[in-house]
């Protein structure tokens, strides 16, 4: 069983590693050619989020494979040589917290700091907001521990007489106990007025995580539950919008007329609005100018994009247009494939989490009888759909963020991202990965029982004081649902509508 428990460790190892390389790959192909050979300490940062996020992610079903690694399910605690699960959940999660609120916003000062400036100015620059944030955060968390960092479990004592060890066996449902005039348990006749609340402190490391989870779960549940639905809906209504045919060179050359208009309309208000930034107007109005000119060179690129694909040209027109009807076909196929998860974690939430007591346990079950066909078969399935869950968190971001003006844009586009929009997409990944893995630790708490996940964020976390009403009550998961069902009628109602410019920009000169 030793060696067994080992190999746990080596593969545990080696993912760890494939992780780092494939973050590597993402960085070098997405960055922007302006960051080329420079910015190394935001691409540090970079590739150390996203392995953080990736391995957090991961970590659940290694929890869940190292549980299994006892013999007959023994308690990992008797074994020897298994992985110790809850120092490596403390300590990703800790990692976590310490990049989203420390070291991503000091690589973020640092990289748009005034770039006129020499490189000590904009350190100390960066380091003064950080340290003004590490003050703040770290008031913040101490007065709240010293206050409320206390963990309510609710008891119940039981008591029962004893009897007589018995010569025969008698048991039935009108008689579950051991005796012939015990006709209930004492669990059973116990009273109400028995139950009691057992309070302990809860550990600082714990707390931090609990609190990073409540932040995390706020825009988990608006951003995932818009994603679960915009995810596999905008793949397929991206192929019910996409070309028919290839047009005509006089349309090619009307339509590129009439973007190139808008292109020079656009670079007329960014002109205006520079000149209003060295003024010092830099109001309200400025700032909501700024960002709506922003979602407007997003669509007015995605326009452009989409004459391209109406229009290939080239000696290899033809080729380029066999590509282009072949990838909006692998869009529908993986839209429809996604929609069948995403109604699937729908349905799973509603009978397994909101109904009480759960009408089943549905993907619970799923995960358990392929890990009877092949032992990680369902480990495997189980990691594929908390992986979905956080592609559709960061999909409901992208959709949010082109769609509200005061949300800042920062989109991620192959060989084109700078690296601020780097630091705040991985800011976001790694925020939400603790809710991710949160949530599918309860959503699936009959296949991840007994794990170290479960410990922390099962019990502790639902049973920390103050907090632990937002999961008493489902809060989250309502939210969640909520927002899937209005992100779904959204889509049925405007998905096959092609977006437009909205030109909310207005100048002042």
């Amino acid at each position: 069983m030793g060696d067994f428990n080992l190999a746990l460790v080596i593969v545990a190892a080696v993912v760890c590693f494939l992780v780092l390389l494939f973050n590597v790959y993402l960085l070098v192909n997405y960055q922007h050619p302006d960051d080329a050979n420079q910015a190394y300490f935001p691409k540090l940062v970079v590739i150390l989020g996203l392995s953080v996020a990736a391995i957090s992610i991961l970590m659940l079903p290694a929890d869940v494979a190292n549980r299994h690694a006892c013999k007959n399910n023994i308690y990992t605690g008797a074994c020897h040589l298994t992985l110790p699960m809850k120092n490596l959940w403390l300590a990703v999660y800790i990692a976590d917290a310490v990049l989203v609120f420390f070291f991503i916003p000091f690589a973020m000062f640092y990289y748009e700091g005034d770039q006129d400036k020499s490189v000590g100015k904009r350190l100390k620059s960066a380091l003064i907001w950080v340290a003004a944030s590490v003050v703040v955060c770290g008031l913040s968390l101490g007065i709240l521990y010293g206050l409320v960092g206390k963990v309510d479990f609710s008891v119940r004592h039981l008591s029962s007489a004893t009897t007589d060890f018995p010569s025969t066996w008698a048991f039935s449902s009108s008689q579950p106990c051991v005796g012939q005039s015990a006709k209930q348990c004492a669990a059973y006749t116990t009273n109400a007025a028995s139950e009691t609340t057992w309070t302990m402190c809860a550990t600082f490391p714990e707390y931090v995580v609990a609190l990073a989870t409540i932040v995390g779960s706020v825009l988990f549940t608006i951003f995932g539950g818009v994603g679960i639905a915009c995810f596999p809906l905008g793949l397929i209504f991206s192929f019910v919008r996409r070309p028919k045919a290839v047009i005509t060179r006089s349309q090619y050359i009307k339509e590129a007329t009439e973007l190139g208009k808008k292109a020079r309309e656009l670079k007329k208000a960014a002109e205006v609005l520079r000149q209003e930034e060295k003024n010092g107007e830099k109001g309200r109005k400025h700032r909501k100018n700024v960002k709506a000119i922003g979602k407007e060179l997003l669509l007015l690129e995605d326009d452009m994009n989409a004459l391209e694909e109406m229009y290939p040209q080239g000696e290899k027109a033809e080729t380029a247009w066999a590509l282009t009807v072949l990838g909006y076909l692998g869009k529908l196929i993986l839209g429809i494939l996604g929609l069948i998860v995403s109604v699937a974690w729908v349905v799973h939430i509603v009978i397994y989490l909101l109904i009480d007591p759960p009408l089943s346990p549905f993907l619970n079950e799923v995960f358990i009888k392929l890990d009877d066909v092949w032992g990680l078969l369902g480990t495997a399935a189980f990691a594929f759909f908390c992986f979905y869950l956080l592609i559709a968190v960061i999909a409901g971001a992208m959709m949010l963020g082109l769609r509200l003006v005061f949300i800042t844009i920062h989109p991620m586009k192959w060989g084109a991202t700078l690296m601020n929009s780097f630091l705040f997409n991985v800011g976001l990944i790694l925020l939400c990965s603790i809710s991710v893995i949160q949530f599918c630790a309860t959503a699936f708490a009959s296949y991840a029982q007994a794990t170290a996940a479960q410990e922390i964020f099962g019990h502790t976390l639902q049973s920390l004081r103050g907090i632990k009403y937002l999961y008493k009550y489902n809060v989250f998961q309502y939210g969640f649902v909520v927002f899937a069902i209005l992100t779904f009628l959204y889509y049925a109602a405007f998905g096959w509508k092609k977006r437009k410019p909205s030109a909310r920009f207005q100048l002042s000169g």
